[in-house]
């Protein structure tokens, strides 16, 4: 088996590598208080071809450590990943596209509805670069009324 080599969707990934503080802003629903979120990201390449990002912060509710994996699958022309973390039991699988400007990466995911009565329901996180030492990650979830409602704002600045 030949070694995979790195693409330019490769490339795009290898820019998160580093480390990072987050701080983040999360509102699960107009009817609830925003909280804020701060922490620590490291992010490191497996391969060239993989991103790890291990974070870990605070919340108000205590402490959360997450694994976020992505990389750029050639045969399906598309960014896969996952994430997990330590307040929850449900496995995030990613499926995205890079913007047709090529700034903003759109993962898609599937999981458990905001509603708390176990329906399950899309969800999007869109990481985009404002520069080489600043990136953004915006979290959406799709209404029941079909309506994308953005309902968390990360902020990561390279230490």
């Amino acid at each position: 088996m030949h070694p995979a080599e790195p693409s330019a969707e490769h490339q795009w990934l290898q820019r998160m590598i580093g480390e990072w503080t987050v701080a983040g802003e999360c509102q699960m629903s107009p009817e609830q208080p925003v909280f804020h979120l701060s922490g620590h990201e490291v992010v490191r390449t497996l391969g060239g071809l993989w991103v790890v990002a291990e974070g870990n912060g605070s919340t108000p509710d205590g402490g959360c450590d997450s694994i976020m994996t992505l990389g750029f699958d050639p045969q399906q022309q598309a960014f896969v990943g996952t994430f997990i973390g330590s307040t929850m039991t449900h496995l995030w699988p990613y499926r995205g596209q890079l913007s047709a400007d090529g700034q903003q990466l759109v993962l898609e995911s599937t999981g458990p509805s905001f509603a708390g009565d176990g329906s399950m329901t899309r969800f999007r996180d869109i990481i985009e670069f404002v520069t080489p030492d600043h990136r953004r990650m915006y979290s959406l979830v799709l209404n029941a009324d079909g309506q994308w409602q953005q309902f968390m704002t990360n902020q990561y600045h390279r230490r």
